[in-house]
């Protein structure tokens, strides 16, 4: 049997790994909050491990250098 990890994935995927409703996640994305998915072959997808460090806050969009 295979276990395989996707690369990219569709909204309604998206959102379930984020534990969201698709239409809250389609929101944050129309906000700017979280990426817009790429474009491949005519079908919209977002990148899991762009996901993943977003939700770990490796990615944090615009936190810069925190100085303590």
């Amino acid at each position: 049997m295979s276990n395989h990890r996707p690369l990219f994935v569709a909204e309604r995927s998206a959102a379930k790994l984020l534990d969201m409703k698709p239409a809250d996640f389609r929101a944050l994305v129309d906000e700017g909050v979280l990426p817009k998915p790429a474009e491949i072959g005519g079908f919209e997808r977002w990148d899991v491990e762009q996901l993943r460090a977003i939700a770990s806050g490796d990615l944090a969009n615009g936190a810069g250098v925190i100085e303590w």
